[in-house]
């Protein structure tokens, strides 16, 4: 079973039909919409502040979720992908987007509904990504806008896939 842990006075609240594995890490003020699958070594850390995660969201291996002490908050929208070693740190993610793996995430950024962030892009402080966007590099740029297949493929493709794995192990 996952660690979940309180603190703070603060107890993890989870959605129906999550997936949680065994080495998944959930502490403090996490709240979890339904459908959601925490994967191996993911740690959710809602310690120093709030971590609000919508429906059909997947939080891949190794993902880590953190805040700013009382400077900056987590919000994740539905159906949205966390790959795996991706670190999502105080920021805002909007419906349906993918965070490639490796990618990081800095406090205060926000990204737009249908967007995908590319493996190993890090996103700073404050960045705001266009809705339908894809962006990449180190600091991130926008490099083009996200077309039907890519949405169908790698946003909503992989966010069922999740779906279906997590219920392979239930």
């Amino acid at each position: 079973m996952a660690l979940i842990r309180s603190v703070r006075g603060f107890n993890p609240v989870f959605g129906n039909d999550c997936f949680l594995a065994e080495t998944a890490v959930v502490i403090g003020d996490v709240v979890m919409g339904n459908e959601c699958s925490i994967w191996y070594g993911a740690v959710l850390r809602g310690d120093v502040n709030s971590i609000r995660i919508g429906n059909r969201v997947n939080i891949q291996d190794g993902a880590v979720l953190h805040t700013l002490y009382q400077k900056s908050v987590v919000e994740i929208g539905n159906n949205v992908t966390i790959a795996h070693n991706a670190v999502v740190h105080g920021a805002k993610i909007a419906d349906n987007v993918l965070i490639g793996i490796g990618a990081i995430v800095l406090d205060h950024a926000e990204i737009g509904e249908n967007s995908i962030i590319a493996a190993g892009s890090i996103v700073l402080t404050g960045t705001k990504i266009e809705p339908g966007s894809i962006y990449a590099g180190n600091p991130a740029r926008r490099i083009k806008d996200v077309n039907e297949e890519q949405a169908k493929t790698m946003i909503e493709g992989i966010a069922n896939n999740y779906k279906m794995y997590s219920d392979w192990y239930k």
